[in-house]
Parts: C-alpha cells; structure tokens; sequence
C-alpha cells in the first residue's frame, strides 16, 4: 500500500493556518474539511494525510468522510462549478434536454472541467428545489426553471462578475 503525499510547503502553511483555532478532536474533521475545500477548491490526498494524523484518526476514516460528502472533491476542478439536479423532479420538467444543452455549451461531458478551467460541469441529485426543476447551482446560487437560454444568460452573468474580481 502506498502512502499519499506529505503536503508541500505552501500546502503545509495553509493547512496549518486553517487547523490552528480547532481543538484537535474527531468531531472537528468536517469544520476543517470544508475550510480546505473552500480555501484550496479540493481536499487532497496529502490534505487528508494531514487531517487523519491532526485529528488522530486512520487515513481510511478521513477518505472515507471526502469520499461519503458530494461536495468534498479530491483534486482541482474548473472555477465555476455548474451543478445540475438530475433528480426525478427536475427529469419530469426537462433536466436531461438541459444537461445536453449544457454539454454542448461547455463542450465538457458531466463530471469534467473545461480545458480553460473556467468551468466544471457536475450532476447531483437533489438542490432542494424541486417545484422551480430544472434546477442548477452555479457556485452557491441556485435557480430554478432554467430553459437553455436562461443557463447561458447565467453563465454570461458569472463570466462578467469574475471579470471585476
């Protein structure tokens, strides 16, 4: 069995600045998972190796909570992540046609980053949000009753605000 990577050193500083205020107790895995997910946009494996020897725990509990948590991601994706429901309610009212649609608007098959990485294109099952299906959440903003046009409107909506940061 091979062993992950030990963080780097900017990795390193990171993780240990996300830890510092979190008493090193098991109950406190997911606060600081997420505060990596959200600083560094995936939980790695040397992330991991890290998290399992600060809160005393195998590396497989650690891998196992990344693994269980949809949200959690092991390696980088594009900077917006398109999440679209493909529950049974937002199939009912066009979800598949909107997939298609996005697909072909990113030119990425689900589950993938385009090449720019301006944009990760993902499936989920269920935004809470099922009377307004279809349903997507572009970063953390879900809408609802997307026809095709209005995921390119709000693709062109995120486009600009990432222009003025």
């Amino acid at each position: 069995m091979s062993h992950p990577p030990m963080p780097d050193a900017d990795e390193l500083a990171c993780l240990d600045e996300l830890i510092a205020d979190l008493p090193p107790q098991a109950d406190q895995l997911l606060p600081f998972l997420h505060r990596v997910q959200e600083r560094l946009g995936h939980v790695s494996p040397a992330a991991m190796r890290f998290a399992a020897h600060a809160f005393n725990l195998s590396r497989a509990d650690v891998y196992g909570v990344v693994t269980f948590y949809g949200d959690f991601r092991e390696a980088p994706v594009g900077d917006t992540v398109v999440q679209l429901c493909m529950a049974e309610a937002c199939q009912a009212v066009g979800a598949r046609a909107l997939a298609a649609h996005a697909e072909q608007r990113l030119g990425v098959p689900l589950g993938s980053s385009t090449a720019d990485g301006t944009h990760h294109l993902e499936a989920v099952y269920c935004l809470g949000n099922c009377a307004l299906g279809p349903s997507i959440r572009v970063k953390d903003a879900v809408h609802g009753r997307v026809s095709p046009s209005r995921f390119d409107t709000l693709l062109e909506l995120r486009a600009i605000d990432r222009s003025r940061s």
